[in-house]
């Protein structure tokens, strides 16, 4: 080894003034992420007569990361104008600081001729840059955005009804380095493998009986996966018989389709669990699937079914909703229900249905609550603004502190 190192080394005699250079780039990349929100605000005509500074606010949408509402103020933001215009404002609703935006508020035409009244931030971008909203409660938008009595003679108002399309475009900026290298990376198959492991039925050391029917599966997957068999498996009071441990109130095919989001990480074909193509019995798999979820420690499988039973809101099955959303803690969908009950159309037809009568014997305290929701929708028959899940009617945040609104 010496030998090769001395045949190979450089000459005495080299030069040691030769040096070797490294350059390396990197590049700064600034776009938008963007998205919109069409806000559609009926009973145009019960809303005048507010107030000045008053306003209707849509539910908040996500764009960028960030949370955002539309504001419109029947009779004006600001008291100088002296009710003579109305005001809308697109306003950040999420916790940020300097979030740089671009913005777009447009008031549909109606009348299918597409004459848009548009204020654009878009447009000007070269001229002024993206707005920056400093905080919470932030807002762009137009003091004077339509006349009043022009807006009430044009075909922006349809059957007392407006329509209103809000753009954001999010700035983002982010550095990238140099790449030296270029790899597809596959998305992960971790699911997949432990989902095979279940279907081969081999090394399970724990079996559950469910309704007549007994199910395999390994112990240290489920107490991985779920807190509730850690403590049932490994905890101080383990079940001493693993060879057959007994699974109480619970159907067998809500059982396999548990068991299949703990391997899988996902949700079953509710179709092919249950053998039915109907709404009804995937609305009703998701209902039993959630109580599971909730008692066995699974937050993102309770998450889930909240999330499908909330897109699948039926006369015929709302009232047994609203009692597990009450029952497991699901606010949303607990909201979701309240709000669809309480619709004039809705609220006879829900209670003529048998889950109707399990509401009240079930959560009677839920059903005082749903009735004092009616009457109050009732009285109000438009709402002032709805941040979040709750009611604001002074400009104040949903923990009762005044916002300080920016223009």
């Amino acid at each position: 080894m010496g030998k090769i190192f001395r045949e190979y080394s450089k000459p005495n005699n080299a030069s040691s003034s030769s040096t070797s250079e490294s350059s390396t780039t990197s590049t700064s990349i600034t776009e938008t992420v963007n998205g919109s929100h069409q806000f559609k605000i009926t009973g145009y005509s019960l809303s005048k007569g507010l107030g000045i500074g008053k306003y209707i606010a849509s539910d908040t949408f996500m764009v960028g990361g960030y949370a955002w509402a539309i504001y419109f103020y029947p009779d004006g933001k600001s008291v100088e104008d002296n009710a003579a215009y109305v005001s809308l404002f697109i306003a950040l609703a999420s916790e940020g600081t300097d979030v740089r935006a671009l913005f777009e508020l447009t008031l549909l035409d109606q009348s299918g001729k597409e004459r848009h009244k548009v204020h654009s931030h878009f447009g000007r971008t070269l001229e002024s840059g993206p707005y920056t909203l400093k905080y919470r409660g932030s807002m762009w938008g137009y003091k004077r955005f339509f006349k009043r009595t022009l807006l009430e003679q044009s075909d922006y108002l349809k059957g007392d009804c407006l329509s209103v399309h809000c753009s954001v475009g999010v700035v983002k900026s982010h550095t990238e380095g140099p790449k030296i290298y270029s790899i597809a990376i596959p998305p992960s198959n971790i699911g997949q493998h432990f989902g095979q492991l279940l279907e081969s039925g081999k090394r399970t050391d724990v079996n559950f009986e469910v309704n007549g029917e007994t199910f395999a599966a390994h112990k240290l997957v489920l107490a991985a996966r779920s807190p509730v068999f850690r403590a049932q498996l490994y905890g101080p009071m383990k079940d001493q018989n693993t060879q057959c441990i007994k699974v109480e109130d619970m159907e067998a095919p809500v059982f396999k389709a548990l068991l299949h989001f703990i391997y899988w990480d996902s949700l079953p074909d509710m179709e092919e669990l249950t053998g039915m193509s109907s709404k009804w019995a995937s609305t009703l798999m998701s209902q039993h699937l959630l109580a599971a979820a909730d008692r066995y420690g699974l937050e993102r499988l309770r998450l889930l079914c909240e999330a499908n039973l909330c897109e699948d809101v039926a006369i015929n099955t709302v009232a047994t909703t609203l009692a597990l959303a009450e029952q497991h803690h699901c606010f949303q969908l607990k909201s979701v229900c309240l709000k669809f009950v309480a619709m004039p159309e809705n609220l006879r037809a829900v209670m003529q249905t048998d889950g109707f009568e399990y509401l009240k014997e079930s959560c009677p305290s839920l059903l005082t609550e749903l009735l004092e929701y009616v009457a109050k929708v009732s009285e109000h028959s438009v709402v002032v603004c709805r941040h979040g899940n709750e009611a604001i009617l002074d400009g104040s945040d949903v923990n009762g502190r005044r916002v300080k609104q920016r223009l």
